[in-house]
């Protein structure tokens, strides 16, 4: 005999205002995480270091 176990969203205590909020992460994270990956690449690290010299960590 296999027994199923499951709660429904309302069992949990998730009302529509977590829902909208959790549906928004789903949406905007992986764009975000794309963006991000693009900028903190190492080229982009390095591009950035040769524009900015004197912001580099440890040099005084």
């Amino acid at each position: 005999m296999i027994n199923y176990f499951a709660l429904t969203v309302t069992e949990m205590g998730i009302g529509k205002i977590e829902l909208a909020v959790i549906g928004a992460v789903i949406f905007i994270f992986p764009i975000l995480f794309v963006y991000a990956s693009k900028n903190l690449d190492a080229k982009g690290v390095f591009e950035w270091m040769m524009e900015k010299p004197n912001d580099w960590i440890g040099k005084k």
